[in-house]
């Protein structure tokens, strides 16, 4: 039993490591669609105007002068980027959750071995 109690430690240390790995990936999934919508509002802002319409970027303390469909391009771009981050990042969860159900069952099954062992021994006694 005592054998067992470093190895649990270290079960312990790495499912932490993997919910802490979850919260941040949860973190950046949650930016990631935040900036999505952000970019559709902006995709369907620019459906709305006419071809000669005005579009200006902000680069620094400066706005420029762009080309609607240099816009359109840009934010589409944009658009698709941050579809893949989201599902690399989605991908990422699945992952961390896997690995992290995995150790927690397996200081589950330590921890229930270890309730079971000392029962078995008084009942020899």
């Amino acid at each position: 039993m005592a054998e067992q109690q470093p190895h649990l430690q270290a079960l312990s240390e790495q499912y932490q490591k993997f919910e802490q790995e979850l919260q941040t990936s949860i973190q950046a999934r949650q930016k990631l669609e935040s900036q999505h919508q952000e970019n559709k509002n902006v995709q369907k802002e620019f459906s709305g105007l006419d071809d000669d319409a005005n579009i200006y970027k902000l680069v620094g303390p400066v706005l420029l002068k762009q080309d609607k469909m240099e816009a359109v391009m840009a934010v589409d771009g944009r658009l698709e980027f941050i579809e893949n981050e989201i599902k690399r990042t989605e991908n990422q969860i699945k992952d961390t959750q896997e690995k992290s159900e995995k150790v927690k069952s397996e200081i589950i099954q330590i921890q229930s071995q270890e309730q079971q062992a000392p029962g078995s021994q008084q009942v020899a006694a």
